[in-house]
């Protein structure tokens, strides 16, 4: 299998982002190793999905407290915390 050029994987990666909803964490790990495996950043994308499972969010708990965005997975419980600008 031929590994697909720089500007095809990150075609790729937008489409896969455009519909995230639907898809299954296999799905997800497989983009992010395409993304990797490219040198492609992610950036805001990877904010899509919990870091631990790889389940995207649905419907997550979000608190904001101190400049501080506070995400909790709805699968695992596993809770993501990023600083605001």
């Amino acid at each position: 299998m031929k590994k697909p050029s720089k500007t095809e994987a990150k075609k790729e990666i937008k489409e896969f982002f455009s519909n995230i909803k639907d898809k299954t964490p296999k799905q997800i790990k497989k983009i992010k190793k395409l993304a990797m495996k490219n040198n492609i950043a992610l950036g805001n994308l990877r904010k899509k999905f919990c870091k631990k499972c790889f389940f995207p969010y649905k419907n997550p708990k979000i608190r904001i407290k101190n400049n501080t965005k506070s995400v909790t997975c709805e699968n695992c419980g596993y809770v993501v915390r990023w600083r605001i600008k």
